[in-house]
Parts: structure tokens; sequence; C-alpha cells
């Protein structure tokens, strides 16, 4: 089993790679990096600058532990203790400002394909008003012309899990109220098939997304240290 990562792996790689001598490849594999992100920090071609994260001090790691891995560069740094999972049990899901006009699309979304969930459920799961969840069902909201239904997930605006948990809670509150009508014999089947089917798109688009992000990132690097490789020959 995997070993789990800490609360902030780019900060904690960040003050790895300004603290201690250890390989990038040690620093990578215990902050769940890509080895070429370490190697951006180190040589300052990093498109966000994060502020050093002391693992010392959080417990995550101990100063024996880095010793001892500064004297093995093969060895591979174990989590002293797990961060703490951070969770929100009360109030409002916060979202960020660049996301909230995503909102309305999010809950066109879900209205449309899953209207057995309820008004308190999308406002839950979305972070939004009733009111605002009734405007576009009525088609009477300000921009109700410029909404668009597309995937909250997609959106960023919740995870899977999330969305699947409410779409099986509201599916067998449906089912114990008897509001859902008697399904024919294979409508179960085709709906599981359209939901694994729309699942696997999603998925093989982030997958392409997250590869894409990742070949660009180190076509980015490897250009960067070629030129500063040719100002030095240049130099000479």
């Amino acid at each position: 089993m995997a070993q789990p990562t800490p609360l902030m792996p780019h900060a904690t790689a960040t003050w790895l790679v300004d603290n201690t001598s250890l390989s990038f490849t040690q620093i990578a594999d215990f902050c769940g990096l890509h080895i070429l992100e370490v190697q951006a920090m180190a040589d300052d071609l990093a498109g966000s600058k994060y502020t050093g994260r002391d693992p010392i001090h959080s417990g995550e790691l101990t100063q024996e532990e880095i010793e001892r891995g500064q004297a093995d560069p093969s060895y591979a740094l174990k989590m002293q203790r797990a961060p703490v999972e951070v969770t929100r049990t009360k109030g409002p899901r916060y979202t960020p400002v660049s996301k909230r006009q995503d909102k309305p699309d999010g809950i066109a979304w879900i209205l449309r394909n899953h209207p057995e969930i309820s008004d308190a459920q999308i406002s839950k799961l979305i972070g939004t008003t009733r009111n605002t969840i009734a405007a576009i069902r009525e088609r009477s909201h300000w921009n109700i012309q410029n909404i668009q239904a597309k995937d909250p997930v997609t959106l960023g605006l919740c995870s899977q899990r999330e969305l699947d948990a409410v779409v099986a809670k509201a599916a067998k509150k449906a089912g114990a109220d008897g509001e859902a009508p008697v399904p024919a014999a294979d409508s179960g089947t085709d709906r599981e098939k359209l939901i694994a089917e729309l699942r696997a798109e999603r998925e093989a688009n982030e997958k392409a997304a997250a590869e894409a992000a990742q070949e660009a990132e180190a076509a980015a690097w490897l250009e960067a240290r070629r030129a500063a490789e040719n100002e030095g020959d240049e130099q000479l």
C-alpha cells in the first residue's frame, strides 16, 4: 500500500530542495510529484513559486529520516506521521470565486439528468440557494439564455464520489417513497450502462488532460534547460 503524501506536497518539496541534499528522485517520490516538477523548482523554472513548508515541524519527517536519505540516495523516505485530512462538516460548501459563475451550468445539468435529486441536496452539493435552483428550473433566472447544462464534476464544483453518493441516496429515497415509476425490465441496466459510459468518458478526458499538461510541462522544462545551456555556450 502506497504511503500518504504530505499535506502540501509542492511546498514540502520546495523546502526539501532548499534545505537538504536529498536527490530529486527521493523528494519526488516522497511528495508524490513528477521528478521534472522537482527539477523545475530547483532551477527556479516552476511557473508558481511556493513558500517552503517544513515537514519536520509538521511531524511528517524527522531529521534522522532526512539524514538517512542524504547518506543513501537509493533510500526511500518514510512518512513519520500522516497528515490529518481536513474536512468541513458544517456550513455551506465554499466555491472559489473563479468557479462561482459555473454554478448555474452545473445546476442545470443536475436538473436535466437527475430530476430525482432534491433541491436541498443540490444546494448542499453545489453550494447554492434554493431560489437559484427554482429560477433555473422555471427558466426565470436572469441569465437563463447563457446557461448551458454542464457536468458539475467536470466544472470542479464537486467530486465524482460526492455526486454518485447524492444520486444513489436520491434514488433510494425515491424508491422507498414510491415516487419513482416502475421501470421496465431492462431500464435499470440501460441507466447503469449510460452512467458507466459517461464516467468512462470523463475519466478518459481527465487522463488525457493530465497527460497533456505533464508533457507540456516537461517540454517547457527541457526548452528552458536547452536555452540556459546555449546561453552558457555562447558566453564561453
